[in-house]
């Protein structure tokens, strides 16, 4: 008797025999069982996974002895008939090479007929797709309204391009994948038939070849044992296919992840030398990276997944080397080589390229934690700039002319927004106080409450309200102000959304139906009372003379200004110092943070 294939030899016969494909078998099986059984049958999936054998069993069930029955004998000889092809009433037909007009015109002409032994006629085209649009319409009516002895099952791995028409009139049944542990322990009980030694490596990676078709795994492992003979080991495997061993893989992986260049360069170019499939590598490190991100997702829960206990062990090492978003950005950078790949003619130049862009990926920055540490940063600036510089005790306060009053006032100091602290000597009443909102709650506390109330709903419009200073508020209209020299900011903050949200959270803080505002202004002068010195620092106080006459306040000297210092009635203007503003601390800070270099900089 003449060799028989592994494929052919253990291909199932019965839906019991089904591997990985349940849902269909035990459909089809109730369908019997119940008497519900269609005219025409449509069993999509990809190459390898059962569309015909689960047909041709079907085929069996319908038109055994005594049947239709699920539970049929393999031996029985109307099974046997189909099984090796040679039925008169189940006619197996390739749409290939009989996609025309006239191959339909002759089965609606034969349909007619009854069958011979059976009880049913039977046909299966296999790869129905191939036929073309005269065809498909031309077995439209047969279709629809067959004979009820005759029975259709179409066999595709690409259903989109069967005409809808014909979809419609079928019962259609999806194949899947067929999971690689499946596949590993069909091929173990195989290999224990044929008396082949195969460690479990080497069966990984047949199954790992296989991408999810059995027949795939089957004609790998035949071919196999003809090259390796009654022993098989994963070296053998990956020679032969061009695949990359799992622990070379895993090697590169921990490689991107822990930012090593060189390595990860070191570990490509192995590859490459020795042979391997480049395109098949980056396809194999995207899975491995989906099993991770899928890992790190749901906790380590290995239900989900489909790896050995060598996979899951570096998973659990792999899932402390990077978080789920920077390796979301991994196979982001892998996905777009992977498409890339079919057009390029230096595979491992663009694969190089991508894992550097994998490694920098990964160890970006998410613009959410960049705007979050720059509202830290503008923060702690305000708060540097809002502490005067203390002043030493014995330090006098100048004043711009002459005065002398019984009682001096306090000592103030004055300064505008982006302008250098300015000490001065208030002659005047301290300035009105600035406007309150309803009730007593003060506009500078409202106004920090409403920026953090809209930071928690959107960073980016608070971030837009940091240039901004509130300007009034009279309970119904809340005026926000702009300095000239972010004039142009108000076109991108003055909008419908940003009014909306503004609004709600002035209606959360106790101040609903309010209207908002945005208006260009320069931002009130702030003051700033400096303490007197204490008592006990001051010189004692001479004794009140004896006699009743009061006694006369002696002249107070004019002050000389210190040299440099703002006048009384006009700040100083800020000079931009080219040579110092690196050496700034707020400065300094981006530039860690961001780990750029100043370019320019510029008035």
């Amino acid at each position: 008797m003449s060799y028989q294939v592994i494929a052919r030899k253990y291909r199932p016969q019965r839906f019991a025999d089904v591997i990985g494909q349940e849902h269909v078998s035990g459909t089809l099986a109730n369908a019997i069982a119940s008497g519900r059984i269609a005219h025409a049958y449509l069993f999509c999936g990809p190459r390898g996974t059962g569309k015909t054998t689960l047909a041709r069993i079907f085929a069996k069930a319908l038109n055994c002895t005594g049947g239709p029955t699920a539970d049929f004998d393999v031996n029985d000889s109307r099974c046997v008939e189909i099984a090796e092809g040679r039925s008169l009433d189940v006619l197996e037909i390739d749409g290939a090479s009989n996609n025309g007009v006239e191959q339909v015109r002759e089965l609606r002409e034969t349909c007619k007929f009854s069958p011979a032994t059976s009880k049913f006629k039977i046909y299966i085209i296999d790869e129905v797709h191939m036929l073309s649009t005269a065809a498909f319409n031309a077995l439209l009516k047969t279709l629809e309204e067959p004979p009820a002895h005759v029975k259709f099952m179409f066999a595709t791995t690409d259903p989109e391009k069967v005409l809808p028409t014909i979809l419609s009139r079928c019962q259609r049944f999806d194949l899947r994948r067929i999971p690689a542990a499946l596949i590993v322990s069909h091929l173990t009980s195989i290999a224990g038939q044929e008396g082949v030694k195969i460690d479990d490596a080497a069966l990984h990676a047949i199954a790992r070849g296989a991408d999810g078709g059995m027949r795939d795994a089957e004609s790998t492992l035949d071919q196999l044992i003809s090259f390796c003979g009654t022993e098989i080991a994963e070296a053998d495997v990956l020679s032969m296919f061009g695949l990359t061993a799992r622990a070379q893989l895993l090697a590169l992986t921990r490689a991107i992840l822990a930012g090593e260049v060189e390595t990860t360069l070191r570990e490509l170019n192995d590859l490459a030398k020795s042979g391997k499939d480049l395109g098949r590598l980056v396809t194999d490190l995207l899975n491995h990276f989906r099993n991770l991100l899928i890992f790190q997702v749901s906790r380590g829960d290995l239900k989900l997944l489909e790896v050995s206990e060598a996979e899951a062990e570096a998973l659990h090492e792999q899932a402390r080397l990077a978080p789920s978003d920077a390796v979301t950005r991994v196979m982001e950078v892998l996905t777009d080589c992977e498409g890339r790949l079919r057009d390029t003619t230096s595979k491992k130049i663009l694969i190089e390229v991508s894992l550097l862009k994998a490694i920098q990926a990964r160890n970006a920055v998410p613009i959410d934690a960049v705007l979050k540490q720059l509202q830290q940063l503008r923060s702690e600036g305000a708060g540097t700039l809002t502490q005067p510089p203390a002043a030493p005790a014995t330090t006098s306060v100048p004043v711009s002319k002459s005065v002398a009053p019984a009682s001096p006032p306090p000592p103030a100091i004055a300064y505008e927004k982006n302008t250098p602290p300015v000490a001065t000597l208030a002659e005047t009443p301290a300035p009105a106080p600035r406007a309150k909102t309803s009730g007593t709650t003060d506009l500078d506390a409202l106004w920090t409450q409403m920026l953090d109330a809209v930071g928690r709903a959107s960073q980016f419009i608070r971030s837009q309200l940091m240039e901004a200073h509130p300007i009034a508020f009279n309970g119904k209209l809340l005026t926000i102000g702009f300095d000239p020299e972010f004039a142009d900011h108000l076109a991108l903050v003055d909008n419908s959304r940003n009014h909306a949200v503004l609004q709600t959270k002035l209606a959360e803080l106790g101040h609903p139906h309010c209207q908002v505002k945005f208006i260009k202004a320069e931002a009130p002068v702030r003051t700033v009372n400096v303490q007197s010195p204490s008592p006990s620092a001051a010189p004692a106080a001479e004794p009140a003379p004896a006699t009743t006459a009061p006694r006369r306040p002696e002249p107070t000297a004019a002050l000389a200004p210190i040299p440099g210092a703002a006048k009384a009635d006009k700040p100083q203007p800020f000079v931009f110092d080219k040579e110092n503003f690196k050496n700034d601390p707020l400065i300094k800070k981006a530039l860690e943070v961001f780990k750029g270099n100043i370019v320019e900089a510029r008035g």
